[in-house]
């Protein structure tokens, strides 16, 4: 079923589009949150939570691209799980990608760098844009979908230590770009 045949339901409130909306973009929603999570059980908790808020913003938002819309709807409820799981001490599935980004990326220490946020959103789309799209597709994946190394790895058809020095390598220059730009890393 086409996006906006699916949009149009939830504008009309019919139910069985939250299973249209299931049913197309389960599979993808269910990656995002089992690689943000790597626990079944709070990936479909996540899962229940997207549809409910698909059902709950629609309307009135109308997303130009569905599958964007969810991928951020579900990534940001796993993210929040996460979290939550993490300060219990029973799941740990960010701890590796998150510590592979802390050396590279500036962590807010004020209000003011907080409101730099923007900035440094702008920076990494530019760095972003100046990557070969394969060398994007990899970053993206990792760091906002949640690829595994081993994944990403078997996509691209190399050794998982190989991939591990190119996500390496890809960070340093963002590092690197990021304090050519005045960013304290």
């Amino acid at each position: 079923m086409e996006d906006s045949a699916i949009i149009a339901r939830l504008l009309r409130r019919e139910e069985d589009a939250i299973s249209d909306l299931s049913a197309k973009y389960g599979p993808y929603c269910r990656t995002i949150a089992r690689n943000i999570l790597s626990n079944e059980a709070d990936a479909e908790e996540v899962l229940s939570d997207t549809w409910l808020k698909a059902w709950n913003a629609i309307p009135p938002e109308r997303p130009d691209n569905l599958s964007a819309w969810l991928g951020a709807v579900v990534r940001h409820g796993a993210y929040n799980l996460w979290k939550r799981n993490h300060r219990q001490k029973r799941d740990a599935g960010l701890d590796m990608m998150l510590d592979e980004l802390a050396d590279c990326l500036p962590a807010p220490e004020t209000p003011e760098s907080t409101l730099d946020g923007k900035a440094l959103t702008e920076e990494l789309n530019r760095w972003l844009g100046s990557l070969p799209k394969e060398d994007r597709i990899l970053f993206v994946r990792r760091y906002w979908y949640g690829d595994s190394v081993a994944d990403l790895a078997k996509a691209v058809g190399v050794r998982p230590a190989q991939m591990a020095k190119k996500m390496f390598q890809l960070r340093q220059k963002l590092k690197q770009t990021l304090e050519r730009n005045g960013y304290t890393v």
